[in-house]
């Protein structure tokens, strides 16, 4: 049986242009290949991702800064320059540092100038036109043997998509194989969803364990046969105790829309189990404005396509000067990467962001655009532990260029990209396929960003030491956000 094969793009098509000082390297193409098991012949079509909003749509095209004493209203075409961060990558489709992107159709020409044809040393005695007969005698043994002494009748698309789960699973705790549900919502993300499993749990001393306490009608743990009164003992990598506590918990259970989580759980008394599950329970997300004594408290909760637009036009719905920002990225779990390039931008001009770093060995470096609107205001950024990718992207650039004081704690320490490729419509792969490091090359995988000034005790006192932080440092004479057409009449 002859393997299907199909070159997809590295990190998406929008890593193929250089434009500007955003040097991004030409995209690598790899060839994947898939082979007809068992009779069956994969079919593999790639979808285009939905397009990005165009500037037409961009609700920050009427913008502007002006100083609260200024006579004149700048040129109209100086505040939105952002708009076209997009354009830096040539994107269709946003990249992402935990969904990255979907390939388009241009990602499946054959032009060998864009196909990485080189075999890796420890794959190269591996034949690329079959898998080894003993490899498949014992996979068909395996499953013949389920379907014949398992307990219970299993279907056999379920042990299929099993096997697709825990070979992407074993590579990774980010690779993974997503079912329409997973895949709609890592689409629906980049506009603004984060999700969880559907489950509310609580420490009981008296059993000592924690225990869920709530399950929603028909979310994912619910399917899974997640019950009330079930203990829950571990979460991913994360053994639960008394010393944790209930928002601890409820931010590792909770991430970017589609992505999956593993529970281990037991009935009282009985043994422990492992569950795999994919945080389908979405719910938007909202970036949140408030004004404190001139300064504004932005919480930003994800990065999604429209977060640069949602921080401005919160900026703007204040109504009132502005003497300084503080940004509120506290349990952010990061989202897509061209988002936090932008949102940068704001603050930042002419200045490298993040560099990507593929198999490859050729680092992509991605940096700001367009005029830094907000560069006259202090900034300081509140983190935690929970704070991750994207957000650590944000807060590394920005402090490696002294634009602004990190408050907090040692974020989580996330840095690597994922890219969904799909399979058909309802069905993809999330792989990992670089890791991301800070624009002067230190490594945030497993580190974190170390905060400038540390807190701890609780969260609930941060706000205030970070907005008095603000305050030392706020302008005299505020900036106020205005509409352009608001300025004519």
């Amino acid at each position: 049986m002859q393997p299907i094969s199909f070159a997809r793009s590295f990190l998406s098509k929008g890593l193929s242009k250089s434009v500007g000082k955003a040097s991004v390297a030409s995209a690598v193409l790899q060839p994947a290949i898939l082979i007809g098991v068992l009779g069956c012949a994969i079919s593999v079509n790639a979808q285009a991702a939905v397009g990005a909003s165009t500037n037409n749509d961009n609700p920050t095209n009427g913008l502007q800064l002006i100083s609260l004493n200024a006579d004149e209203i700048a040129d109209e075409n100086d505040a939105d320059n952002l708009s076209n961060i997009a354009d830096m990558l040539d994107v269709a489709d946003e990249p992402d540092d935990s969904i990255d992107s979907v390939p388009d159709e241009s990602a499946l020409t054959d032009d060998a100038d864009d196909i990485d044809t080189e075999i890796p040393a420890e794959v190269a005695q591996v034949s690329l036109n079959a898998i080894s007969p003993e490899t498949l005698k014992t996979f068909v043994a395996v499953v013949d043997l389920v379907r014949r002494q398992y307990v219970d009748a299993v279907n056999d698309e379920e042990l299929f998509s099993n096997a697709m789960s825990g070979m992407l699973t074993k590579l990774d705790s980010h690779a993974e194989f997503l079912d329409a549900e997973a895949y709609e919502n890592l689409r629906a993300f980049t506009e603004g969803d984060v999700g969880d499993i559907g489950i509310k749990v609580n420490y009981q001393p008296e059993a000592g364990y924690w225990v869920v306490t709530e399950v929603i009608d028909d979310s994912p743990a619910d399917k899974k046969g997640i019950a009330v009164g079930d203990y829950l003992h571990q979460v991913d990598e994360f053994k639960l105790d008394e010393g944790r506590q209930v928002n601890d918990v409820e931010q590792i259970l909770t991430g970017i829309a589609g992505t999956q989580v593993d529970i281990i759980t037991s009935k009282a008394g009985r043994r422990k189990h492992t569950t795999t599950l994919q945080r389908n329970n979405s719910h938007p997300q909202i970036v949140e404005t408030k004004l404190v004594d001139g300064i504004a408290i932005v919480k930003l909760p994800a990065f999604q396509n429209n977060s640069r637009e949602k921080l401005l036009e919160g900026l703007i719905n204040l109504n009132a000067p502005i003497s300084g920002i503080l940004l509120d990225m506290r349990d952010n779990p990061g989202g897509v990467l061209t988002s936090a390039v932008s949102v940068a931008s704001l603050f930042m001009d002419d200045t490298d962001v993040v560099q990507v770093q593929a198999r490859q060995n050729k680092s992509r470096v991605l940096s700001t655009q367009g005029d830094a609107i907000l560069k006259p205001l202090p900034l300081v950024v509140l983190q935690n532990r929970y704070s991750a990718s994207a957000a650590e992207v944000l807060a590394s650039s920005l402090q490696a260029q002294k634009r602004a004081t990190i408050i907090g704690e040692v974020s989580y320490g996330k840095g690597s990209v994922q890219s969904v490729i799909p399979l058909n419509d309802e069905q993809a792969v999330k792989l990992t396929v670089a890791n991301y490091m800070t624009a002067a090359g230190k490594q945030i995988d497993e580190i974190g960003v170390e905060p400038d000034v540390t807190l701890s005790g609780s969260e609930n006192t941060w706000e205030q030491k970070a907005l008095e932080l603000v305050k030392a440092r706020a302008l005299d004479s505020g900036i106020r956000f205005v509409r352009k057409n608001a300025t004519k009449e």
